[in-house]
């Protein structure tokens, strides 16, 4: 019987096009979590949000109740830690992997998915009593004709009622939220904030680079935003409570007859 070096029996033969058996990479890394979003499961809450928001999604535009969402993001401030070499003809500029970062700002999105209209506005925090001047200068300057505005936003940070009555004396603080009928997103249900998707599209590409300070950051959200006001790029909602029962029946509860 011959032997192989290394080992005792033969090798397994290398066939072309498939990787040798010891070549495979784990694709399992257990030590690594990944952040993922969980709903609930069978959650009677979780469902009712849910619905809720898709009725409202049902609703046809009206100027004397406009659909209004809101939402909010986090954009790092990234600087370079060296000048990037820059681009010439043929390879594209080239900046050093290390970077460093200075903390996060933090944009509010104000967007009237059935009209069109979008308001970018940056904080230096992400607190309800940061959102709440955000909100209140789109109801008064946006749109003040309005009756009332139906508003959908993530139930994370929102600009509850209380935090206007921290921002603003009780009479205006009632004033303005007396204007709103607000509706909450399921908890881990921010996908179907249609002011989720305009931070999706915001980000990519227009925000996809290393930003150091608002001075790069403001110039480029207002250019976005001007660009996407002027097309005025809308929000064609198709998922409703039907999609729902089907697509996400994991997640409503079971029904106890009898």
């Amino acid at each position: 019987m011959s032997q192989h070096a290394g080992g005792i029996g033969p090798r397994r033969p290398y066939e072309g096009g498939v990787c040798p058996y010891h070549a495979h990479n784990n694709a399992r890394t257990p030590w690594q979590p990944q952040p993922w979003v969980i709903p609930p499961q069978a959650n009677a809450a979780w469902v009712w949000a849910l619905a809720d928001v898709l009725e409202v999604y049902t609703r046809p535009d009206d100027p004397r109740r406009p659909q209004v969402c809101l939402d909010e993001t986090s954009q790092p401030w990234v600087a370079d830690t060296c000048a990037p070499l820059p681009a010439t003809p043929g390879p594209p500029t080239r900046g050093d992997e290390a970077e460093a970062r200075q903390g996060p700002a933090h944009l509010w999105m104000v967007f009237e998915p059935l009209a069109g209209p979008r308001r970018v506005q940056g904080t230096a925090r992400r607190t309800a009593l940061d959102g709440a001047p955000v909100l209140q200068e789109w109801v008064d300057a946006q749109d003040p004709q309005a009756e009332q505005m139906v508003l959908v936003m993530d139930p994370r940070n929102p600009p509850k009622p209380a935090s206007r009555y921290e921002a603003v004396a009780p009479a205006e603080a009632r004033r303005v939220m007396a204007r709103l009928e607000s509706h909450d997103t399921p908890t881990h249900g921010r996908g179907v904030d249609r002011a989720e998707t305009e931070l999706s599209v915001l980000a990519t590409p227009w925000l996809d680079r290393r930003i150091p300070d608002p001075t790069t950051l403001t110039p480029a959200v207002a250019a976005w935003e001007r660009h996407r006001n002027a097309a005025k790029c809308r929000v064609a909602w198709r998922f409703t409570t039907r999609h729902a029962s089907i697509t996400l029946k994991r997640l409503y509860p079971s029904i106890q007859l009898g």
